[in-house]
């Protein structure tokens, strides 16, 4: 890997590290600064979701890579922080200072808030839905966000059945056309 392209995987890594924070994956782990015990975003798959070409942010990762590494650098200015030249700007903030940035460059009115935003969306989708991923197959893999929310494996046959009634009582009667699998005849 050249370095601007791990310039991107550890800039895009913070950035989704700051919206879904996990532990280290290894001491000398910069991207993740470690602010919540277990596995976040990154763990969860943010990077391989955002380069999913479904979600049309693909194209524009090395920007706005770039683009936040300026913003970091801009903020450590503004509030007298002082960045380790070694790392990339954003890699380089504190993780309050990293939550302070990401919180400037969301807030309503900041030009840029949608593509902030966006990118915010699909690492948070990542850790909370597994998109990147068959849901079965992304829990036979233990996807932490999907075991996180007590998300459970499917019967042997790949398909999801309830024997316990959410509201504790049937709601509806199954409809008498409905085929074995669930669906209307």
């Amino acid at each position: 890997m050249d370095s601007d392209e791990q310039v991107k995987v550890s800039t895009l890594e913070a950035y989704a590290d700051t919206i879904v924070p996990g532990e280290k994956r290894f001491p000398g782990d910069h991207a993740i600064a470690g602010a919540s015990p277990g596995p976040g975003a990154v763990v969860a798959g943010a990077l391989e979701l955002l380069h999913t070409e479904a979600t049309g942010v693909t194209v524009g990762l090395p920007y706005l890579a770039q683009s936040l590494n300026e913003h970091a650098k801009v903020y450590a200015k503004e509030h007298d922080v002082t960045l380790d030249a070694s790392l990339p700007p954003f890699v380089a903030l504190s993780f309050s200072d990293r939550t302070a940035l990401v919180r400037s460059l969301t807030a309503p009115g900041h030009p840029e808030k949608d593509g902030w935003v966006s990118l915010a969306l699909f690492c948070n989708m990542s850790f909370d839905s597994a998109a990147h991923k068959h849901t079965a197959e992304a829990i036979a893999e233990g996807h932490p966000g999907l075991l996180a929310m007590g998300y459970t494996a499917p019967d042997e046959d790949g398909l999801w059945r309830f024997p316990k009634f959410s509201y504790r009582r049937e709601l509806a009667r199954v409809h008498p056309d409905t085929t074995p699998s669930g669906s209307p005849a």
